[in-house]
């Protein structure tokens, strides 16, 4: 496998593929999974669909620099973001070639989303009120004339932000007041279409929405408006509404998000492994680690594994509630999960397993969707929660 040295900030630092061998807990980030990934999804869609990509919340852990350019280069046409500070550093190094949609603009932030052209979410008359606002007094002088493009949100289920169809009249009332502001696209936020059990829910959805873009487009004067639905389980569950554009998330990253076969094809994008670095055997009866809570049952092999709840190894895991892949074992946790280190049982590990032997904490034989289950959440969680100070290395052999 060709890996790319690329240099990875950790903690402030420059971290090369070779000193990241010698880190003790790496996440390996594949980005040729992740263009592998987004051509399975548009091999779902027509030519003429538009994908867009989340990239908020640093790639979703994985790097959001590293993770828009490889997206770039696989023809992605948009990206989004969740605020403001999460564009900057992404225009800053693709320059003007792709749009990038922030999706929840602190409205103290219009003047630097003004200054490098990000184009926000409108969710309120009230948000689009002051948006109007600094525009007039915040945009650089250079852009005055030009129109600025923003993407129309319509609360169709989800609750959380958006128009309903009577607010929208309000919106367009204040659109045909000015021409300062130019909407791009209008979009929904579907809640549950992983859910077979609620496609009624999402249907209704799904129509509630078209009538709002219909009601705007004309109340625009039948200005044609990019129209996008779809999330990564939308986008395999209902492609027949696959519009203008869907908008890819956790399932670039290799998740599945429905269990159908459908993303049986998706790989698996990011893999936390780490080390061994202490093996001792104890009589069945010991405990090991904080409150005595790993009692043996039998005489064990127990090897200490750097990585923590500091880590983002949540102490739900400990117990023996998940395990580490380990020369092709399954060896549960022991004992309580500490800030920085982990003991697991490694009896029916090989017998040549020795201190700095590596262990997959999830990737392709721990899968992220097994940690979830056991602290009760969902794989964005798992994925998201992998802490700064854990190196990241990239594999890429596009270069």
């Amino acid at each position: 496998m060709n890996v790319n040295e690329s240099m990875i900030p950790q903690n402030g630092q420059i971290v090369t593929m070779s000193t990241a061998r010698q880190t003790r807990t790496i996440e390996q980030i594949n980005l040729d999974n992740l263009a592998h990934n987004l051509a399975v999804f548009k091999s779902r869609l027509k030519p003429t669909t538009r994908t867009l990509a989340l990239v908020k919340a640093d790639g979703y852990g994985t790097g959001a620099l590293r993770v828009a350019q490889r997206l770039v280069e696989g023809g992605i046409d948009y990206l989004a973001v969740a605020a403001v500070d999460e564009g900057i550093p992404l225009r800053n190094a693709l320059g003007s070639r792709i749009p990038i949609i922030v999706l929840n603009p602190n409205m103290s932030d219009h003047e630097a989303m003004f200054n490098i052209n990000l184009e926000p979410e409108v969710y309120s008359i009230e948000q689009a009120h002051i948006l109007l606002h600094d525009l007039q007094h915040y945009r650089p002088e250079s852009f005055r004339d030009v129109p600025y493009p923003i993407h129309v949100k319509i609360d169709s289920g989800m609750h959380r932000l958006g128009f309903t169809d009577t607010q929208l009249r309000e919106l367009t009332e204040l659109l045909h007041h000015t021409d300062v502001l130019r909407p791009v696209s209008v979009f929904t936020h579907l809640s549950v279409a992983d859910d077979v059990d609620n496609d009624e829910y999402t249907l209704a959805q799904l129509d509630y929405f078209t009538r709002c873009a219909d009601m705007l487009e004309s109340a625009l004067r039948g200005r044609t408006l990019l129209r996008h639905v779809l999330n990564t389980s939308g986008t395999m569950r209902f492609t027949d509404y696959q519009m203008d554009m869907v908008r890819l998330g956790i399932g670039l990253y290799g998740i599945r998000t429905v269990f159908d076969g459908s993303e049986d094809d998706l790989r698996p994008v990011a893999s936390l492994n780490s080390v061994i670095i202490s093996i001792k055997e104890w009589e069945a009866g010991t405990t090991i680690g904080y409150g005595r809570r790993g009692l043996l049952t039998r005489r064990s092999r127990i090897a200490t594994v750097p990585i923590g709840y500091a880590d983002g190894y949540d102490r739900r895991y400990g117990c023996g509630a998940t395990s580490m892949w380990v020369a092709g074992t399954m060896c549960p946790t022991v004992g309580n999960v500490c800030m920085d280190a982990v003991m697991i049982d490694i009896t029916d590990a090989p017998a040549d397993v020795r201190v700095g032997d590596r262990v997959e904490v999830f990737g392709n034989h721990v899968p992220i969707e097994a940690l979830a289950t056991a602290r009760g959440t969902i794989p964005y969680e798992v994925l998201t929660g992998v802490s700064p100070r854990v190196a990241r290395v990239y594999v890429d052999t596009s270069n």
